[in-house]
């Protein structure tokens, strides 16, 4: 009998000795995992505070953005007020001086005939004219009129149209045939005077 409370005896102690080994596992166990989880929230809390910090300098990135950009729109209302005000001065100051007006002024209610050639055509009545005045020793009128041509410079449209025609012509032999007529016809270039048809030369020197 004393041999089995003996063994018992034993038996419950292993049991004890167990479960302290059981318990001091798992306390190295949670121990490991309080020290894992401390160092992921030392970690995520870095984290944090670094992503803090970039906020803090991309809010102050902002701001001085948006200081720059009311600067800026600061800068461009005063360039447009002096810019209005230089505009005033000076359509004022043409006002008062007639030479810096248009000499010649046309209606633009009135249908322009031949859209584009105008200006030219008056350009070259100019030219022609300083050029006869430089002939003849008219030396104020030649300088007046070269005055307006170093201001005022053909836009190329009735060269091109010249340029143009004579090349047609020169293409068909400088005959006035069906093709060519057609093309008049298209171009609303008259190349008959009453019954008589008129030379590639009298067409130009009527149209252009």
């Amino acid at each position: 009998m004393n041999g089995n409370a003996m063994d018992c005896g034993e038996f419950l102690e292993g049991r004890e000795n167990e479960e302290e080994e059981y318990l001091d596992e798992e306390l190295e166990v949670q121990k490991v995992v309080v020290e894992k989880l401390a160092a992921d929230k030392v970690e995520l809390s870095e984290k944090i505070s670094g992503l803090e910090s970039e906020l803090k300098a991309k809010n102050a990135e902002v701001y001085s953005l948006k200081s720059s950009l009311e600067e800026l729109k600061t800068k461009a209302a005063a360039l447009e007020s002096a810019l209005a005000a230089q505009r005033e001065k000076e359509i004022d100051l043409q006002e008062r001086k007639p030479n810096a007006l248009a000499l010649l002024d046309r209606d633009i209610d009135l249908p322009d005939r031949f859209p584009g050639e105008t200006r030219d055509h008056v350009i070259e009545a100019v030219r022609k004219c300083r050029d006869e005045a430089e002939a003849e020793g008219r030396t104020r009128k030649a300088q007046v009129l070269e005055g307006v041509l170093l201001c005022n410079e053909p836009n190329g449209t009735l060269e091109r149209k010249r340029e143009e025609l004579k090349r047609l012509f020169e293409e068909n032999g400088n005959i006035v045939n069906g093709p060519v007529m057609e093309e008049l016809k298209r171009l609303d270039i008259p190349f008959r005077k009453g019954e008589e048809y008129l030379l590639p030369s009298e067409i130009m020197a009527r149209t252009y």
